[in-house]
């Protein structure tokens, strides 16, 4: 299993174990992060898992795709480690992977 660490606008930490093949965003919503809301379900339509991804981490996790840019442009206060949590594919390279929500979704 692949630890991963959400921090809430507030300051909470939620800490999981996630499965391999997932992503980033089922895991926040099997596990109540509050503020990830998934409206388009990981279908990349939306901007509403927008996520930080712990400067620690951006290189690992890799840039977004064409699809994942698009979206992002809809997303509260994009910043350059700004990602889609549906797009993140949870993998052994990812244990320990910290990811920040925004204030609000877009």
């Amino acid at each position: 299993m692949t630890k991963l660490t959400f921090i809430a606008h507030d300051g909470t930490h939620f800490e999981m174990d996630a499965e391999n093949g997932s992503t980033v965003m089922e895991n926040a919503i099997r596990n109540a992060v509050p503020g990830i809301e998934a409206e388009c379900g990981g279908a990349c339509a939306c901007a509403t898992c927008h996520v930080y991804v712990d400067e620690a981490w951006t290189a690992i996790v890799g840039e977004p795709e064409a699809m994942e840019e698009d979206m992002l442009d809809f997303a509260y206060d994009v910043q350059p480690n700004s990602r889609l949590s549906c797009q993140i594919k949870v993998r052994d390279a990812l244990d320990g992977l910290v990811v920040r929500v925004p204030e609000r979704q877009g």
